[in-house]
């Protein structure tokens, strides 16, 4: 079965894309590669459970094994190590990237506490896009209950053949996130 927001991209993002911008090619329409989501665990050098916390909270988010991340040099005002666990990222493609976009957007962004939309200025100079959630919690898929302690993320939109930001932007925004209005 197709996700739903693939069909929808295939569907009514394209055509109203290529008519917005007039490309000439479907192919110049840009499209996601790949969510990357990021979570810092820095007090894992004291106590490893934490890491282990935080990737069986991100698994259950994504429905996907995280990776370990290693620190790559030792800072000593942080009392780091090179080579010490200190996060997890899971990258996301195809059926899954589109499911967990669908639950993001539909989901667990509207149940953030006082929300008026994701800030527009997240783009990179590559125009892919960055959004900070501060706890995951927001998730349905966590049990409140289990959680330890409040962790943030990062959520980064990758896209393909697509420099263009404002392009980027509209995709995401006919794609269903909810931008504010700046």
């Amino acid at each position: 079965m197709v996700p739903r927001l693939k069909e929808k991209y295939l569907k009514e993002v394209v055509p109203e894309m290529l008519k917005k911008f007039s490309f000439k090619n479907v192919m110049q329409v840009p499209r996601l590669e790949k969510i990357v989501i990021n979570m810092g665990v820095g007090d894992a050098t004291q106590d490893s459970r934490l890491l282990e916390n935080a990737m069986n909270e991100l698994a259950l988010i994504t429905g996907q094994k995280p990776q370990v991340r290693k620190a790559r040099k030792s800072v000593s005002n942080f009392k780091l190590r090179k080579g010490a666990s200190i996060g997890c990222r899971v990258t996301l493609r195809g059926d899954r990237m589109y499911e967990f976009m669908d639950r993001l957007f539909n989901v667990a962004i509207p149940r953030i506490r006082d929300f008026r939309g994701v800030s527009p200025r997240g783009f990179d100079k590559f125009g892919n896009y960055t959004l900070g959630i501060k706890e995951q919690t927001i998730f349905p898929e966590i049990n409140i209950d289990n959680v330890n302690r409040v962790r943030g993320m990062n959520v980064t939109f990758v896209f393909k053949n697509s420099t263009n930001i404002d392009a980027n932007r509209e995709l995401l925004r006919m794609m269903g996130m909810p931008f504010s209005s700046m």
